[in-house]
């Protein structure tokens, strides 16, 4: 920049004795050049700091002169750019290492880190652009999750079908003062486009007046009606709960564990290891907390590394694992993974989980493959949230029952740019 004729100042915060080789040639040169090193940030007016404190082998808690510096830039009023990731982020988690820089634009290296993605990274590194360097690569051995990983699914409808050739979803779930969860599903599942919704209640209710179309039975008749189920949403925690867990886990059917049925499986263990060998495919949908109650752990323990999380749960149920939060992770059995950036803060409100629930069911009742059903469902449900928020419909007040429409527009939307 200094040869492009800006006026820079360089804080430099290492040991020159220990910088490795190309780092070393960039510091005698800049000095060799006539340039300054400079022990703090001068109390100055700048234009742009760039951060290059830390790369992203960082992995203890920041303390001393560099919280010092970071909280310094934090105090000035000027743009930040983060080389490779904001200083003071975990690059493989995204936790903050005790405190760490807030960037307006983060150039990143090579590939994606999970850390910028997930966790605090979103908030933290503002818009990220990757400098591949001409080498190819991955999110470091994950994915980005976009359209495109689920482009072949985006498939027009023929005008040569019926309601039978797009299947039958049944929800399982609404226990006595929860039936809005089990309703919230279920008509996420007709409007993302199940043929057919069966609503197994809990709570018999005659009909949904908001949505006529879904069809309220028992929790045994949706389940020999459907031929993909979910449990969970409202489902609650009585014996008659978990009798339905464990006959839906008996079921050859599609199965999405969600809500209060991940609480039962953490209360029963053993549901866990039937889980793991079901012949049909499996999803489940914890938040952090469900996902703590999963593993024996705790939510912080959890958060401070969710992919790992979020692979060790997909391990033991031999299952694909949606761990919801800032940065969704699709965690598969075999180890690959995927994270999800659409989405913003007004889907933390109640029910919306139950809506995902939905979307996921409804997606494999029309034929899609577990994998990406699973990635289109998150991706399109952030994606929802988003667009919503861009029309002033959030993310404050967002509610969860907006973003079925906005849902079922976008993917109807995606499917004609296919």
């Amino acid at each position: 920049m200094s040869e492009q004729g800006h006026e820079v100042d360089v804080v430099f915060a290492g040991d020159a004795t220990r910088l490795p080789a190309d780092a070393r040639t960039a510091h005698d040169t800049w000095l060799a050049g006539g340039g300054k090193l400079l022990g703090e940030i001068p109390p100055r007016k700048y234009a742009l700091v760039i951060d290059a404190l830390f790369g992203i082998g960082l992995k203890r808690p920041l303390q001393g002169r560099p919280a010092e510096l970071i909280a310094a830039i934090a105090s000035l009023a000027c743009p930040v750019l983060a080389v490779d990731l904001p200083s003071g982020l975990d690059a493989d988690t995204g936790r903050i290492m005790g405190s760490a820089v807030r960037a307006d634009r983060t150039l990143t290296f090579i590939a994606l880190k999970p850390g910028l993605l997930t966790l605090d990274g979103p908030d933290r590194c503002g818009q990220i652009e990757v400098a591949d360097l001409n080498i190819p690569c991955s999110t470091l051995d994950g994915e980005k999750l976009s359209p495109a990983s689920f482009r072949h699914c985006l498939r027009p409808r023929s005008a040569n079908s019926h309601k039978g050739s797009f299947g039958s979803a049944g929800i399982l779930g609404g226990a006595p003062g929860m039936a809005g969860a089990a309703l919230l599903a279920g008509r996420a599942a007709l409007k993302l486009g199940a043929g057919r919704v069966y609503v197994g209640m809990l709570e018999r209710l005659a009909i949904d007046p908001v949505q006529p179309e879904l069809m309220l039975r028992t929790a045994d008749d949706a389940m020999a009606a459907a031929t993909v189920i979910a449990v969970g949403p409202g489902l609650g925690r009585s014996t008659a709960a978990v009798d339905l867990l464990r006959r839906a886990i008996a079921t050859d059917l599609p199965l999405v564990i969600d809500a209060d049925g991940l609480n039962l499986v953490a209360e029963h263990p053993v549901l866990m290891r039937h889980i793991a060998h079901r012949a049909a495919t499996t999803v489940l949908t914890p938040h952090p907390a469900e996902a703590a109650r999963l593993l024996a752990t705790s939510t912080e323990e959890v958060q401070a590394d969710r992919l790992a999380a979020a692979l060790e749960l997909a391990r033991r149920g031999n299952c694909l694992v949606i761990l919801k939060g800032n940065g969704s992770i699709v965690a598969n059995a075999d180890g690959r993974w995927f994270i999800n950036t659409t989405g913003n803060a007004g889907l933390a409100s109640a029910g919306t989980g139950d809506v995902l629930t939905g979307m996921i069911v409804s997606l494999l009742a029309q034929g899609w493959p577990v994998l990406e059903a699973t990635q289109a469902a998150c991706h399109l449900h952030g994606a929802a949230a988003d667009a919503l928020a861009a029309t002033g419909v959030g993310p404050v007040g967002l509610s969860a029952g907006e973003l079925i429409d906005s849902a079922r527009a976008l993917l109807n939307r995606w499917i004609a740019d296919a």
